[in-house]
């Protein structure tokens, strides 16, 4: 029997070098006179963000700056956030930078006309459906680093504190309604961060094309994304002013959270727990349990891989080589072989495990995701153990 599926791919994308400048008349020809720019603390300052603002008040828009952000956004700052907006009689949104900014953003224009609590609309079922769709203020998209792809979701990851979980919350209005991708943005960016959040991208890809179903758009988008970041990240991270490397880890993390529709799996199942409790950057900690969970998922996805590998022009194309090279990239960009090189440690590893299992992208994950495996993996991470 021939498959059948339901897709939806994402929104009006301005990518090239220079495209901030047209930030004021994006706005504009969305219906947006005084926008919130919302942003993490640690960009509030510098010169792309204040450039934006300034762009954004040379035009003639009454826009302020929200800054107030911890790396993984919690309820409070999302609760000052709106406030800001309401303060300041807003009518939307640039959620600019990396996946803080960009999230809370989002859920900042998504909560400015509820009136439920935020985990009302969890992404559960059809929990979405309990939102007032009118009141979603529009949201103008600008990334500052290549890698969670949210400028592309419909979606906004935030930290429950009472659970130490990080949830979800989706609506398909959500989705911002233009992205703007100037590569120049990321060239300020630390190697660290470059090398972080390229290896989100990559995980993403990655976990996409090996989630099982039928989406063979999915398959094709993360093949090619996976082709960039093998092609520029190490590129990226070295010399920092390589716009063609920093393009190419752009349009891959576009690709990355367009394919990502698809699912994900056991790297995101375990790296938001250990980011919840740990406080650990969300793509770093993806790259450390990468050759773990492939491992895991080895007897499920090796001829997958394999393909992979011939099309990435591996060595002797087969799961060895592509385990190989992800080993070897990461070495080469300095993700950490272990947790504990991460800063964490093992003594929470029974609740680790069961909130991965809990977590909603365990779905996604080639081999079933139980207790006993995702104890296994952490462990593994743990200890190094290949």
């Amino acid at each position: 029997m021939s498959p059948t599926a339901n897709w939806n791919y994402p929104t009006a994308i301005k990518f090239g070098v220079g495209r901030i400048k047209e930030l004021a008349e994006v706005c504009r020809s969305q219906g947006i006179l005084r926008p919130l720019l919302v942003t993490d603390s640690g960009l509030a300052r510098v010169p792309i963000t204040t450039a934006a603002v300034d762009s954004l008040l040379a035009a003639g828009l009454g826009a302020t700056l929200f800054s107030d952000l911890k790396p993984n956004p919690i309820e409070a700052n999302l609760l000052a956030g709106l406030e800001a907006y309401r303060a300041g009689n807003h009518d939307g949104v640039v959620a600019f930078g990396g996946g803080s900014g960009l999230d809370m953003g989002k859920l900042v224009a998504f909560m400015s006309g509820q009136t439920r609590p935020v985990w009302d609309f969890e992404d559960i079922g059809d929990w979405w459906t309990r939102a007032d769709a009118d009141g979603i203020a529009p949201v103008i998209a600008v990334p500052t680093t290549a890698g969670t792809g949210s400028e592309v979701g419909r979606a906004g990851v935030i930290t429950d504190e009472r659970t130490h979980t990080k949830r979800i919350i989706f609506h398909p209005k959500m989705m911002p309604r233009v992205v703007i991708c100037d590569p120049a943005l990321t060239v300020g960016m630390p190697s660290k961060i470059t090398a972080g959040t390229g290896m989100d991208a990559l995980s993403h890809c990655l976990e996409a094309y090996c989630a099982p179903g039928f989406h063979p758009m999915a398959d094709g988008i993360a093949v090619e994304g996976m082709r960039l970041v093998v092609k520029s990240l190490v590129r990226a991270v070295r010399t920092p002013d390589d716009l063609d490397a920093r393009a190419n880890m752009m349009a891959a993390a576009l690709m990355g959270a367009t394919a990502f529709q698809k699912g994900l799996g056991g790297m995101h199942a375990l790296s938001h727990p250990v980011g919840a409790v740990y406080d650990t950057h969300h793509g770093m900690t993806n790259a450390t349990f990468m050759p773990y969970v492939l491992k895991f998922n080895r007897a499920a996805i090796e001829d997958r891989i394999t393909r992979l590998a011939a099309y990435l022009q591996l060595p002797a194309p087969g799961f060895d080589s592509f385990l190989a090279f992800v080993l070897k990239l990461r070495k080469d960009i300095g993700v950490p072989h272990t947790l504990g090189e991460l800063g964490v440690d093992d003594r929470q590893a029974d609740l680790i495990a069961e909130m991965a299992i809990a977590d909603p992208s365990a779905a996604g994950n080639p081999v079933p995701l139980d207790l006993q495996g995702a104890a296994e993996i952490f462990s593994a991470a743990s200890q190094g153990r290949i």
